[in-house]
């Protein structure tokens, strides 16, 4: 298994995450599989995942061409593009300091068959590898019944920042620094 871990470089990459995304979306798993693999909460656009690649490369990992995992790189200034975001862009601003310079990790997926390799602690070194000459911290979010998430998100060095309600849901709100 030789996977190759960097930045996203073509249009092709960024159609392979969304084919990637849509996998692992709640609608396409089984009960089970939610439980056991975890689950996507947000979808994108084409058209927004290159305008978020443009301004910060999201991170690939890639085996013979094929994109088996990712994590989004998404800049604050698109804080309002995903209505699902918005409260969580709001909660980052009540937790920071003023000034302090962060990236929002948007979404991490791993290929079903490539999870428990290393392949998403290999994801987030080579994103604070990346970020960390511009940015103090690394922010994201997860459903907080998305236990996989969270244990994988502990596991690699992030911290909680704060537990919020939103629509009827629990976030935990995490950094890396």
């Amino acid at each position: 298994m030789t996977i190759q871990i960097g930045r996203v470089q073509s249009r092709l990459e960024l159609e392979q995450i969304l084919s990637l995304q849509k996998k692992n979306i709640p609608k396409a798993l089984s009960i089970k599989e939610i439980e056991q693999e975890g689950f996507l909460t947000v979808t994108h656009s084409l058209d927004l995942l290159d305008r978020m690649n443009s301004r910060c490369p999201h991170i690939i990992a890639k085996e013979n061409d094929e994109v088996i995992g990712y994590a989004l790189c998404m800049h604050p200034k698109f804080n309002n593009e995903i209505d699902i975001l918005k409260p969580m862009f709001e909660e980052i601003n009540s937790v920071l300091a003023p000034g302090e310079k962060f990236m929002v990790m948007g979404q991490v997926c791993i290929q079903k068959e490539y999870r428990k390799k290393g392949v998403f602690q290999k994801l987030y070194k080579k994103m604070q590898d990346v970020l960390k000459t511009n940015y103090n911290c690394i922010i994201t979010e997860v459903d907080a019944l998305n236990k996989r998430s969270l244990n994988a998100h502990f596991a690699v060095g992030f911290i909680e920042l704060k537990t919020y309600n939103y629509n009827g849901r629990k976030w935990c709100l995490l950094a890396l620094k």
